[in-house]
């Protein structure tokens, strides 16, 4: 069996990545994860139901190999599928967020939703078809990221800035309107779940319709 490698400090920024009361799941997934020489690359603090997490940026992992993966619980794999999702390999990420999409858990909601403000727009593909639930009032998807919004308004703000920035950089030749882009597609639903749940028009950092000239980058 393979066993996560890295000091206790590691091991402690990753377990503050989730609630406290997964504690337990996060030591037994870090024990299948592979040999890395190189540190989790900064983090984030977002509030998760009245609870502050701190999610990686990165991580370098290699993924753990089938059998590994298979000895863990459910959670224990969304747990995995959440930190992979952080990982350097784009393709990584892609193949994980596929899975945590599908999972209505509010520790869950901020790897999406970091997810969302990134430049590759096949993972911005994969949560639009995965969260097809935000576009229905009242859902168990409108409700978990409505309320993850409205708790991190700053955070989200940031996302926001962040995927114009992207879109801006990398994708507005096959996307001159950003409302057409995967990203801003997603920051619509996801101003519309923030606006229910907060019962208030959801601020705007994105553009609100064909953009003229150059636009700002992330705030």
């Amino acid at each position: 069996m393979r066993h996560y490698p890295g000091s206790s400090l590691d091991s402690d920024l990753l377990t503050a990545a989730f609630p406290p009361r997964l504690a337990e799941d996060v030591r037994s997934v870090l024990a299948v994860m592979p040999v890395t020489a190189l540190p989790p690359a900064d983090s984030f603090s977002v509030e998760v139901r009245g609870e502050t997490v701190a999610i990686p940026t990165r991580i370098h992992h290699a993924e753990p190999d089938a059998d590994a993966e298979g000895s863990l619980t459910g959670t224990q794999r969304l747990v995995l599928d959440c930190l992979y999702s952080r990982h350097g390999d784009g393709r990584v990420r892609q193949r994980r967020a596929r899975t945590i999409v599908a999972s209505d858990e509010p520790w869950v909601a901020p790897f999406v939703v970091q997810l969302a403000g990134e430049y590759v727009v096949e993972i911005l593909e994969v949560i639009r078809e995965g969260l097809s639930g935000l576009d229905i009032p009242e859902s168990p998807e409108r409700r978990t990221y409505g309320e993850f919004i409205a708790r991190n308004s700053a955070f989200y703000a940031r996302t926001e800035r962040r995927a114009v920035s992207y879109w801006s950089c990398f994708h507005r030749r096959k996307y001159p309107v950003f409302g057409t882009y995967p990203g801003g597609v997603l920051a619509e639903a996801f101003r519309a779940a923030a606006s229910e749940h907060a019962g208030v028009r959801w601020p705007r950092h994105t553009p609100s319709g064909l953009p003229h000239g150059p636009v700002a980058g992330p705030g």
